[in-house]
């Protein structure tokens, strides 16, 4: 399958699996409704600031949008967090706190080896 087609189905997966909206994700991002919808439909390519933004929302790496493996995505869509009416400002905080506890696993793992 077509990158972009890849990382277009990964954005839709990851969205409604945390229960948001198009619209939700789109004032998070600060791009318009329509923006992010072709970004999902694989007409438009998601900049790399973008799905990194995306990343952080979900609780994942950004080379998981990559991931043509729909089992690896499914793992990882266990742990979603599903969110019902939530602001752009709520999802930000989301975000942030999703980023720390990324980067504490991931410096856990270093500290491992």
């Amino acid at each position: 399958m077509e990158e972009q087609k890849v990382i277009a189905h990964n954005l839709k997966r990851y969205r409604e699996a945390n229960g948001c909206t198009q619209e939700h994700v789109a004032n998070y991002l600060n791009v318009g409704r329509s923006a992010y919808a072709n970004y999902e439909s694989g007409d438009r390519a998601c900049p790399l600031r973008v799905l990194e933004k995306l990343a952080d929302l979900y609780g994942c790496d950004a080379y998981a949008f990559y991931q043509e493996d729909t089992k690896v995505v499914d793992n990882m869509l266990t742990t979603a967090f599903r969110v019902n009416n939530v602001s752009a400002e709520d999802l930000g905080q989301i975000a942030a706190f999703k980023r720390v506890v990324k980067n504490y696993l991931m410096m856990d793992n270093l500290l491992e080896k």
